[in-house]
């Protein structure tokens, strides 16, 4: 089994209702591609997660699934979809 493991730092701005919505496609992903996947915001008493908030953990067979993920043009563009929603991004 492969672990992959992504966090997340979105703009302070977003209602966590909104982050829920930008997450919620891994579920669909997950289903087409046959991988485990749970995501949220974290729960730290530590606080310590340095902007991070929210992330996902997906777990592969193997890594040609993980290779089969990261090729998938779904997968991009669920990617993708985050950038706008970052604190780095710019405005045009």
């Amino acid at each position: 089994m492969i672990r992959h493991i992504v966090l997340i730092r979105f703009r302070t701005d977003l209602p966590e209702a909104m982050v829920a919505g930008l997450l919620a496609p891994l579920g669909a992903l997950s289903q087409r591609l046959g991988f485990a996947v749970t995501w949220g915001r974290s729960e730290s008493p530590e606080q310590i997660e340095r902007g991070y908030l929210h992330g996902f953990v997906a777990d592969f067979a193997d890594w040609q699934a993980l290779a089969t993920y990261q090729d998938d043009p779904a997968h991009k563009a669920f990617g993708a979809g985050h950038l706008a929603f970052s604190p780095n991004a710019t405005e045009s």
